[in-house]
């Protein structure tokens, strides 16, 4: 797998985002508007679709 390598940007005074590669968004069929859950597994976050 190729390593996409992104900043951390601040939007807001407590929330931060991390623009997700177009590729990846196309193979995981994520949509706009789209509801995910996001849960920590030790240092790693897992990003979900909320109706799993």
């Amino acid at each position: 797998m190729k390593k996409h390598i992104r900043k951390v940007t601040r939007v807001g005074k407590r929330s931060l985002c991390i623009v997700i590669p177009a590729e990846i968004i196309d193979e995981l069929s994520i949509r706009e508007k789209q509801k995910l859950t996001l849960r920590r597994s030790g240092k790693k976050i897992i990003i979900e679709d909320w109706m799993k």
